[in-house]
């Protein structure tokens, strides 16, 4: 089982149980309950956007794309001291993360502060973040093409592990 992203452990400190999740299609997704840990973490209380605010950004707007950020968490490389905590079990053998799990606490606030920092510069001009999903905006549709090349800019810049 171990990959890029996971790796084996022999004497872990934590541990935590998979639970298996049915998705659309009659797939299943294997995600970590990681009840105990989140209760010792100290709550993240960075902000998050208001959807309503994010919405209302785009009146006047020629042009918006949408984009959604495949496995976003998966892209935030975890701290080597902080590994120890994110483990897991299966019948396989026990394992822990060297990237961020989306069941992490704080997996939301860390990941919205990173795309704030990296899009700083345009976010409120022709960028709308909201944790994975955003919306490149252009006021004119000539400049749409820009825009979204300044986007993919900065994700080439920042390629998130």
């Amino acid at each position: 089982m171990a990959t890029e992203h996971i790796k084996e452990i022999q004497l872990p400190k934590w541990i935590s149980n998979i639970v298996l999740v049915p998705k659309p299609g009659g797939k299943w997704r294997m995600c970590i309950n990681f009840k105990d840990l989140k209760k010792a973490c100290p709550k993240d209380f960075y902000h998050l956007p208001r959807i309503d605010q994010l919405v209302d950004s785009s009146f006047g707007c020629e042009l918006l794309s949408m984009m959604d950020v495949s496995q976003r968490y998966h892209q935030i490389m975890l701290a080597p001291e902080d590994r120890k905590n994110v483990n897991f079990i299966t019948s396989d053998g026990t394992f822990y993360y060297v990237v961020m799990s989306f069941a992490l606490k704080n997996a939301r606030a860390t990941y919205q502060r990173f795309v704030d920092k990296i899009f700083h510069p345009q976010i409120g001009r022709n960028i709308k973040v909201y944790v994975d999903d955003m919306l490149v905006k252009s006021k004119e549709a000539q400049n749409h093409v820009a825009d979204l090349e300044e986007r993919f800019v900065v994700l080439i810049k920042y390629p998130q592990s």
